[in-house]
């Protein structure tokens, strides 16, 4: 297939240099790829090797304390992800014996595992004739075959995937999919692709139009929702309070109290009680910070304060320097953090000067 032998062609030459590339090992294909959902590569090199010396195959997964994952995955976001993994593991332990299967039917089933991962792990490292379809190949398939509908309907996208799979070659079916993402990450890009350097232009029905900004056509987002909030920082001699989140968004991740919407600095001691059950005293402003998740934005003031009782209530926990920093605590808290690392390295050393 001529596509196939143009783009495979290229790859020989311009494959991107990845540490988990060049392998055939369902457990990095799959850590690789989970990681690589919604991030940067350039992200994701800096935790990938660090996750597997800590985990170097599905079981020591599976056996991990759940905080254990989430710490090594702080900073990377959609915290999920490390979930649905570990989940995922436990279930190739405990259903299939420790072993990854090689068919995307069996892959499909495994949690956290879709379409998508599903078709890269069967590929790359079974070397299965299946499809790995994510936004990139979206962007490719759409591009050179002129598919120029909205890829958010349906219909559209199961004929995206069919031609995906028909491009599919029977040998180096693994290096193909790769080939394809790197194709669509670094020359096929959104917005104005460098078709001056693309193997597929003679082939491409957007580059013989002379549209390729205008596809795909993509589904419109709506903006995201913007919240509110004061951070309280309560601490209590040389700790701070702080609570593991049981909510969807950020799950098992540690975070300080947060109350909602904004509050006077003589409303706040009040809002803090009906939030943690502690009166606190000595409110002080301690600056501000912003962080956008994919549907939300939070705008967030940040406020110290000391509790008079030295307990923490039910659902919290009074934790030292030492303590927070084994915590997994989510990027949202960056900026809190520092100012609570700031107030308690200067406790600690009042203390030791007494």
């Amino acid at each position: 297939m001529e596509i196939s032998a143009l783009l495979l062609r290229w790859y020989d030459e311009h494959a991107r240099v990845l540490p988990w590339r060049g392998i055939h090992d369902p457990y990095r294909t799959w850590v690789s790829e989970t990681m690589l959902q919604q991030t940067r590569v350039e992200t994701v090199l800096s935790y990938y090797n660090r996750f597997l010396e800590r985990f170097p195959d599905v079981a020591a997964l599976a056996q991990a304390p759940e905080d254990d994952v989430m710490k090594l995955w702080e900073g990377l976001g959609y915290y999920r992800r490390a979930r649905n993994l570990q989940k995922g593991a436990r279930q190739v332990v405990d259903e299939y014996g420790g072993e990854i299967p090689s068919d995307v039917e069996q892959l499909l089933k495994i949690s956290g595992i879709g379409a998508y991962t599903a078709g890269a792990i069967a590929s790359i490292a079974f070397e299965k004739p299946v499809p790995a379809v994510d936004g990139n190949v979206i962007r490719v398939v759409s591009r050179v075959t002129g598919i120029r509908e909205n890829v958010g309907v349906p219909s559209v996208k199961r004929r995206i995937e069919r031609t995906a799979a028909e491009l599919v070659p029977q040998e180096r079916p693994g290096d193909f999919n790769q080939a394809m993402m790197d194709l669509g990450a670094t020359v096929c890009t959104p917005g104005t692709p460098s078709c001056d350097r693309c193997p597929l232009t003679g082939l491409c029905d957007a580059y013989r139009a002379g549209d390729p900004e205008d596809i795909p056509e993509l589904p419109r987002k709506n903006p995201p929702k913007e919240l509110d909030y004061d951070l309280c920082l309560i601490f209590s001699g040389d700790r701070v309070l702080m609570r593991q989140r049981t909510e969807t968004m950020l799950q098992g991740l540690w975070i300080y109290p947060m109350l909602d919407g904004w509050h006077t600095m003589k409303q706040l001691p009040a809002a803090a009680k009906r939030k943690t059950g502690l009166t606190v005293r000595a409110v002080e402003a301690a600056g501000e910070a912003r962080h956008v998740f994919t549907h939300q934005v939070w705008r967030m003031k940040l406020y110290t304060m000391t509790a008079e009782a030295p307990e923490a209530p039910e659902g919290w926990r009074f934790v030292s320097l030492d303590e927070m920093d084994a915590l997994a605590l989510p990027t949202a808290v960056k900026r809190a953090a520092e100012v609570v690392r700031q107030r308690l390295r200067s406790t600690e050393s009042g203390l030791s000067q007494v």
